[in-house]
């Protein structure tokens, strides 16, 4: 094992196994149904479906950009290492009780991205050269039984998809996944798994799989005229019936969106984007569903259908493999058909638990070579930026992405028409925790500060709808009387009707002028849509009718976080060049990053025009 490998001996907790790690985890057992037997009625059977959703290419409890073990303030612990040890856990406390049906693994969504092991794998060393991807190994290794796409599946195009699916040993589902041109479904819309009841007859279980319609947003250039996306309600509404038809006892729905009704797209689709629930009301014939994509610990939500009047167990085991969810369902034969008689669900943490070594094992080599690929040496760094104060000022560290998107459209635009406007570019503090040291700089510190696989695109835009851009950007924050000193959770990630937890720290973006300032003041005291004062650009007050290139982001450009006008504004760049990939060649070839060529103060907070204080 090296030091950049799995950690066996944990420092931040006592590790056991055994059937102690269940309870350890947070198991609650749940006495099973009491009803009456005779009249038709056996005796009840508990079927337990064990679930995970969005795992974004975690499989060690490893943070590969501060090349150490993950630790966050809640001292979670991430990765399906740690999954896989709960799961042979359950299956174990099940396989020693008489009568009990195997459990079924599931997964909802969000697998192939979000990590450098992720990255690596699909950029640097991609799978289509015939390595496996280490998600497939992980996920094979620990058996599941099914999963369902999630959207971010379709971030490295669908031949590093369609690779990846091949390497699973379980099917990939979707059923409203549809071929762009004859409408017929492009991934199995659901599988049907016969469960052996010791001494009865078997249970079969459908599981169908749904994904989040925003896909046709998010990744556009990737899915246009190949792929389109129906809503998940009315994809539900037509599968969970032939689901029934095909001999299903029950059925689960693994779905990639979250719970409650919201869309972060606005309008711009006429799906929402987060439908669980509303699925689980109005289509009659779902059992339990696993939900997905929202990224929140939901142990247990039952609701109940409006047509059919029976419950529906829903739950959500946050994310990166933290927990993993616990679906009983206790079902009984009535007049010799197995119905569902109870349901509830909880979740499991997966800090109370070691890494399953064979996992580790199966995927040590793999990690070690994106650890060191991580921490290899590009260049150096004048002097330190941090990303922790972002959210609320003008950072070095924000003005480094916009420099470099900037100044590759600007590149990119000699000899087009576009080539005399000014140009701009738009940056979200993705990342916190990000910092590019003084001394040397390595990919990791980079790609640190930009996590997102995003590629860079270039819009026309006037003053006009800058302003209203900036608007909109800025009711990230919560209005405020007096200028402080405030905590920044005071001030920042303020609740909207379509983030109604808090806007997240992405959907808060800052613009900055590339050759020349473009500078703005934003009055937190003034209501939302009336808090951008003094926009000018080189010191001029910017014009309504004033033209602009904006360098922006593809999740932005195609509707991520519904901000106004960048959708529908011509492109005037489109390279598929990745963000993150730009700022580490820029360090390569540059060999240094000195902020004093790129860093401003263009932007602050103030309250009825006077400054104010942060306190972090």
């Amino acid at each position: 094992m090296t030091d950049s490998g799995e950690r066996t001996t944990m420092t931040r907790r006592t590790v056991i196994g055994g059937a102690a790690a269940l309870a350890a985890a947070g198991f609650q057992a749940v006495p099973a149904y009491a009803g009456g037997s005779g009249h038709g009625h056996d005796k009840a059977v508990r079927l337990t479906v064990m679930g995970t959703t969005d795992l974004h290419g975690n499989v060690f409890n490893w943070d590969y950009f501060k090349n150490a073990e993950y630790d966050d303030t809640a001292h979670n612990d991430i990765g399906l290492a740690k999954i896989s040890t709960l799961v042979t856990a359950v299956r174990d406390r099940i396989a020693a009780e008489r009568h009990a049906p195997r459990p079924l693994m599931l997964d909802a969504g969000d697998t192939i991205q979000g990590t450098p092991l992720a990255y690596y794998f699909a950029k640097i060393e991609p799978i289509t050269g015939g390595h496996t991807h280490p998600m497939a190994a992980a996920m094979n290794r620990i058996g599941y039984d099914a999963a369902a796409l999630g959207n971010h599946e379709f971030n490295y195009g669908i031949e590093i998809l369609r690779k990846f699916q091949r390497q699973l040993r379980f099917p990939l589902l979707g059923a409203n996944a549809q071929d762009w041109t004859t409408g017929l479904p492009a991934f199995p819309p659901y599988v049907l798994k016969r469960v052996h009841v010791p001494g009865e007859k078997p249970i079969t279980v459908g599981i169908l799989g749904l994904t989040n319609p925003g896909i046709a947003i998010w990744d556009k250039a990737n899915v246009e005229n190949k792929l389109k996306f129906g809503g998940i309600v009315e994809l539900a509404k037509i599968w969970v019936p032939r689901v029934r038809k095909a001999g299903a006892d029950i059925v689960i729905a693994s779905v990639h969106s979250g719970m409650d009704l919201s869309s972060s797209y606005g309008d711009a689709l006429p799906y929402p984007e987060n439908a669980s629930v509303l699925m689980a009301e109005t289509v009659p014939g779902i059992d339990a569903v696993l939900v997905g994509h929202a990224h929140l610990e939901i142990p247990e939500r039952l609701v109940t259908n409006k047509t059919s009047g029976e419950q529906v167990v829903l739950s959500e085991p946050l994310k990166w493999g933290m927990r993993l969810s616990l679906i009983d369902l206790d079902l009984q034969k009535v007049r010799g058909q197995w119905k569902v008689v109870g349901r509830h669900s909880q979740v499991l943490n997966a800090n109370t638990v070691d890494a399953d070594p064979h996992v580790v094992a199966l995927l040590q080599k793999d990690h070690d070579k994106v650890v060191e690929y991580v921490n290899s040496k590009i260049g150096t760094c004048t002097e330190a930026m941090s990303a922790a104060t972002a959210p609320w000022e003008d950072t070095a560290a924000l003005d480094f992405v916009n420099f470099i998107q900037a100044d590759a459209v600007s590149k990119a635009l000699v000899g087009t028409p576009q080539e005399s406007l000014p140009v701009l570019a738009i940056a979200a503090p993705f990342n916190r925790a990000a910092a590019i040291p003084a001394g040397d700089v390595s990919i990791r510190d980079v790609a640190g500060l930009y996590i997102f696989d995003n590629t860079l695109l270039a819009v026309t835009m006037t003053g006009a709808q800058i302003k209203d851009y900036l608007e909109f950007s800025a009711q990230y924050y919560k209005q405020v009387t007096g200028t402080g000193p405030f905590p920044s959770d005071q001030v920042t990630n303020a609740p909207t009707p379509t983030a109604p937890t808090g806007t997240p720290d992405y959907n808060y973006d800052v613009l900055g002028g590339l050759t020349k300032p473009l500078t703005y003041k934003i009055d937190i005291a003034k209501a939302v849509g009336a808090r951008i004062t003094d926009l000018a650009y080189d010191g001029t007050a910017v014009a309504a009718d004033q033209e602009f290139v904006v360098a922006v982001n593809n999740y932005r450009q195609s509707g991520g976080g519904n901000f106004p006008h960048v959708s529908t504004a011509p492109v005037v760049y489109n390279r598929q060049v990745e963000i993150r990939q730009l700022m580490i060649d820029y360090v390569t070839a540059t060999g240094e990053v000195d902020p004093k060529t790129f860093a401003t103060v263009d932007w602050s907070l103030t309250s009825n025009g006077a400054p104010i204080v942060i306190t972090g």
